[in-house]
């Protein structure tokens, strides 16, 4: 059975120890949905940009009944490059690979279940 593939949209740095955390969480998934294809992919400063990796996924499905990309935010919060940059990218990816659906999901910082961790973990520093 095909399955969707997800890219998480992460910002990016100039220094490369900044992707650790979002290739760590990319691994896990891969471990938990190994049938599903997850990558990782860069706004500005690392590779891949998410064309580059949009075109990746593209050239590696071959079924037609798989042709929908989850983008995921790997943001904290809406901020200009995901409410200007990203659907100017999206409109581009969906011209260019036609039939292709690309299902945009909320920025990973607004998940309430996310938010609930994040504040686990604070909570845990402070003695």
């Amino acid at each position: 059975m095909a399955a969707d593939a997800m890219i998480l949209f992460a910002h990016g740095a100039r220094d490369p120890e900044w992707a650790r955390p979002v290739e760590a969480v990319a691994k896990r998934l891969r471990e938990r949905f190994p049938e599903r294809l997850i990558e990782v992919a860069f706004l500005e400063f690392m590779k891949p940009t998410l064309s580059e990796c949009v075109a990746q996924v593209v050239a590696s499905k071959s079924s037609a009944a798989d042709r929908r990309i989850h983008i995921l935010p790997f943001f904290i919060a809406q901020g200009g490059h995901l409410r200007k940059e990203l659907p100017e990218m999206l409109d581009a990816l969906r011209q260019e690979h036609e039939g292709w659906v690309f299902d945009l999901l909320p920025p990973l910082g607004e998940l309430p279940s996310v938010q609930t961790a994040m504040a686990e973990a604070i909570s845990s520093l402070i003695p």
